[in-house]
């Protein structure tokens, strides 16, 4: 289903624009919600998400999470760290037997709403991912979690299985300033190699772009072995960052990504700055 933005309001900035899918797909599965169907946003990243656990513990100040309608979860609630939902485990099998059903096999996102590699108890991604691929389906887990993600490295499969890592910066007083409780970017970089090495598709979220700079700096320490990028513009966070020269970051992150001939996703929120035609898939194939 096209994703388009509302023409009325093209012209604002990234901040306040809204992303619509017209008529909005009705979940693959209904009646879920251990497997969803991301919404706005996160859509982009993937058709489908789960959710295991409530809280993150990273305290990310840009997350959108805490105070979103659907969580229901304050910040202080989000921040003090992540708990397994309640009776998650049970529920996940029944609702993967229905995908198989179904027929669905898709890659499902772990996780949109926490961090699949949080500071806590992370047994609940090894577990979605055991139930996964006994139901047929794939993976794939997002983290700022850095080495932690190693532990489960022994059930992902080449052919059916990714690895990310969200990265704005390689700065680490940068880094602790917005991501307080997250792996240092070097940590997330070695855990990215150590999955690339292995011969796993890898990709990197870039974002949110806070200072340009930091998001090509990334590029530059990752492209060599990173398949794919995504990014996004930082938003939500006030009229200060609404003002940056997005579209001239917009044309250094293209420069940036063909100059080395990369792979790339370019958000909703800057299509309006695309060169017209641009070449900008939203979904391509996560895996060898």
């Amino acid at each position: 289903m096209p994703l388009h933005l509302d023409p009325r309001r093209a012209r604002t900035h990234p901040s306040r624009r809204v992303l619509l899918r017209e008529p909005p797909p009705p979940p693959p599965v209904p009646g879920c919600n251990c497997i969803y169907q991301p919404t706005g946003h996160a859509w982009e990243y993937a058709p489908l998400a789960a959710s295991p656990y409530r809280g993150c513990g990273h305290g990310c100040k840009y997350c959108y999470v805490p105070g979103y309608a659907v969580t229901n979860i304050t910040r202080a609630e989000f921040d003090a760290g992540a708990v397994e939902r309640s009776g998650y485990r049970q529920r996940l099998p029944m609702e993967i037997a229905k995908y198989q059903a179904a027929g669905i096999t898709d890659q499902v996102l772990i996780t949109f709403t926490s961090d699949a590699y949080h500071p806590g108890d992370t047994s609940a991604t090894r577990f979605t991912m055991i139930k996964l691929i006994d139901g047929g389906m794939a993976f794939c887990a997002l983290s700022k979690g850095g080495q932690l993600a190693l532990r489960d490295i022994d059930l992902y499969r080449i052919d059916r299985d990714c690895y990310a890592v969200s990265l704005m910066t390689l700065d680490n007083a940068f880094s602790v300033k917005w991501e307080p409780f997250a792996a240092l970017p070097a940590d997330r970089i070695a855990t990215l190699q150590a999955f690339a090495k292995a011969g796993f598709f890898v990709w990197v979220s870039l974002e949110p772009i806070i200072r340009i700079e930091d998001t090509l700096a990334v590029i530059d320490a990752t492209y060599e072995f990173v398949d794919h990028y995504k990014v996004g513009p930082i938003n939500h966070l006030g009229p200060s960052y609404d003002d940056l020269p997005w579209g001239e970051y917009t044309g250094q992150l293209i420069d940036a990504f063909h100059r080395r001939d990369k792979s790339h996703y370019i958000k909703a929120d800057l299509w309006q700055y695309l060169p017209p035609g641009y070449h900008n898939p939203m979904r391509l194939v996560q895996h060898r």
